[in-house]
């Protein structure tokens, strides 16, 4: 039982990573497109959600599908976590924390997104 549960975190730490490189790479393709493009800056937040629901989404599908059980919680840790992650660089890096509606609405985002993307990884196997 303890091995089976190290390997369902492993594998939900793996779906963690994958999100968050995904979310690198996205970005660096957002600002190639930022930087040649005629795009408003503008737009960016919207860019940087469907950014987050892509990768949180193909982060719980991998987890889900590597495990085989109960994808809506290991799609929902996942999001969950990324969510974490994302709050302490900004953190980190801007040196403001504004606990608003804003950022409860992208906690609620990356939740439900991590668990349709959990379900949809279980039905995919």
């Amino acid at each position: 039982m303890k091995e089976k549960n190290l390997n369902n975190t492993t594998y939900v730490m793996k779906g963690l990573a994958l999100s968050l490189l995904l979310t690198m790479f996205l970005i660096f393709i957002l600002s190639l497109i930022l930087l040649y493009t005629p795009f408003k800056e503008s737009n960016i937040p919207l860019f940087n959600t469907i950014i987050m629901i892509v990768s949180i989404t193909i982060g719980s599908i991998y987890a889900s599908i590597k495990i085989g059980e109960k994808g809506w919680i290991n799609g929902g840790i996942v999001g969950v976590v990324y969510f974490i992650i994302l709050v302490l660089l900004n953190y980190l890096f801007m040196k403001s924390l504004v606990l608003d509606l804003y950022l409860t609405g992208k906690f609620i985002l990356s939740l439900i997104t991590g668990i349709i993307g959990g379900i949809i990884g279980i039905n995919m196997k």
